[in-house]
């Protein structure tokens, strides 16, 4: 007995103990990343108030990458600030005077002559090569060697001939996607002497140059926009930059759904993983199409609002259920500790933690009692659900084909560019994790180009591209804009994707034969 007693007892306090350390492995982390956020964001505060009219665009780093030294002293530093723009790096003693006695980009030239090499001296990128001599540089420790921060050449200390030194520069591999800063400046001579010769001016850097803008949500996954708008910094002007053309846009998924960069051939997540060079040259050999725009009005039906109905645009989907619940309960708590959410994978895992909770309460439940659908003006019948979800592209909920399902059933394909919208209906959290994996179906309701939706009563949770907000009753109407451009990526197919190519070439084919017989 007493051996049984002590055996238990030694149980009891191993279970403990392993759930002491596995709360411990989860916490601590937790505790540790948001501390480092408070401190960071405390020390570029203090920067911003030092340098409030500074020449660079500085920002600190806890741990260089790669063997850097000081700009100014040439001591090797393992942290410090690097400006975004040019790359110069300095430590924390040197800063000020570093940021003083080195120029930065010129956003604007000074005259609208060529551009000239704008040389900065050390911290050369790893495996570059020099323009006289093609060896490698940087292969120093120390401070040594230049690269010109527009065209990214690099050039031996011993190489670097006068010539050079005030040669003009040609913007590098990138040129096509770089504004110049002698072009901004012949913009402005012209909008002071009231000259309208833009094309003219244009037509000055060829016929292939088309200038890159890029927008970034620095809160988005894993945080890494801020860190990636740097990069891009150093690779092209620092102003882009405003054009009288409507651009075409390319996506580069930092968020966590990231379903429109799925969509248009742009991948699942960036993580940081592809150089960004690289991701330039996929831009230069992206091919333009069209994606649908839609306009979404929703008129609240209480007779006293005297307010106009709210206008949103959309791109990629609307929704009222499930997934709008869990976006709105994600969206509160990180409103509330936005340093809690800074990883991807934790923010999916919070996602997960909505949708177990919503299978158990089911806040949703009998949608189709609250609500009134039309499709092209045509009334839908609904079944017993908790969701309807409309779609304008392929992915949905983070990577999921929601129109396709199972993919073992026909139905007509769904397109981004046809002008036509698809409007699925779900059970529940755990019908969309079934379609999720391939599990089970969605609900088609149907193919639309104009989708009404009437909320009779009750407040339920909408969402449009993933901003969720609850709403009372109303009348939602979903109408074709406009067409964006945009840029589509070829490249390699997952065989998620591969599989579902297969499987809708298939369906056309048994359709076309039916229709033949």
């Amino acid at each position: 007995m007493e051996g049984t007693h002590m055996a238990t007892h030694w149980g009891a306090f191993a279970g403990e103990s392993l759930a002491l350390w596995t709360l411990c492995a989860v916490v601590v982390p937790v505790l540790i990343t948001l501390w480092c956020s408070v401190q960071r964001s405390r020390r570029q505060l203090l920067r911003k108030n030092i340098f409030r009219k500074n020449k660079h665009d500085w920002r600190y780093t806890d741990l260089f990458h790669k063997p850097t030294y000081c700009c100014l002293c040439g001591q090797h530093i393992m942290q410090g600030d690097s400006c975004d723009c040019c790359g110069l790096c300095a430590d924390e003693a040197c800063l000020r005077k570093t940021d003083k006695r080195f120029g930065c980009k010129e956003i604007v030239a000074r005259t609208e002559e060529d551009l000239l090499h704008h040389w900065m001296r050390g911290n050369v990128p790893l495996c570059s090569y020099c323009v006289v001599c093609k060896q490698q540089c940087g292969t120093q420790p120390k401070l040594c060697d230049y690269r010109c921060i527009w065209c990214q050449h690099t050039v031996h200390d011993d190489c670097m001939q006068n010539d050079l030194k005030t040669g003009k520069c040609d913007l590098g591999e990138f040129r096509s996607l770089i504004i110049p800063p002698n072009y901004l400046f012949a913009i402005n001579q012209r909008q002071k002497d009231k000259r309208t010769d833009y094309d003219k001016l244009t037509a000055s850097f060829g016929t292939r140059w088309s200038p890159l803008i890029v927008l970034a949500n620095t809160r988005s996954g894993n945080n890494m926009g801020e860190g990636l708008l740097g990069e891009l910094k150093s690779l092209l002007n620092p102003v882009q930059g405003q054009e009288r053309y409507i651009p075409f846009i390319s996506v580069l998924p930092l968020g966590t759904g990231n379903d429109l960069s799925n969509t248009l051939g742009w991948g699942a997540g960036y993580a940081g993983d592809v150089p960004v060079e690289q991701i330039l040259r996929n831009v230069m050999e992206a091919e333009p199409i069209k994606l649908d725009r839609w306009k979404v009005q929703i008129t609240n039906k209480l007779y006293y609002s005297l307010r106009k109905p709210k206008v949103l645009n959309m791109n990629n989907y609307f929704s009222v259920g499930p997934d709008a619940l869990m976006a709105l309960n994600f969206h509160a708590h990180r409103e509330k500790a936005p340093s809690l959410f800074s990883n991807r994978l934790l923010n999916k895992a919070v996602y997960l933690f909505y949708g177990t909770r919503d299978c158990l309460v089911q806040e949703c439940k009998d949608l189709n009692k609250k609500v009134e659908l039309e499709l092209d003006g045509e009334r839908i019948d609904l079944p017993n659900l908790e969701g309807i979800v409309v779609l304008n592209i392929g992915y949905w909920g983070g990577g999921c084909r929601l129109w396709e399902g199972m993919g073992d059933e026909p139905y007509p394909l769904a397109r981004h560019d046809d002008g036509l919208l698809e409007v699925v209906g779900v059970y529940g959290s755990f019908h969309c994790a079934q379609i999720q994996v391939k599990l089970a179906n969605p609900v088609r309701l149907g193919q639309a180009h104009t989708v009404r939706l009437i909320l009779k009563s009750s407040k339920m949770p909408m969402q449009v591209d993933g901003e969720p907000w609850a709403q009372g009753p109303c009348t939602v109407t979903i109408t074709h804009k406009t067409h964006a451009p945009m840029l589509s990526h070829s490249g390699e197919q997952t065989d998620d994707e591969a599989s579902s190519t297969s499987e809708m070439d298939n369906t056309r084919e048994e359709e076309n034969t039916d229709e033949e017989t």
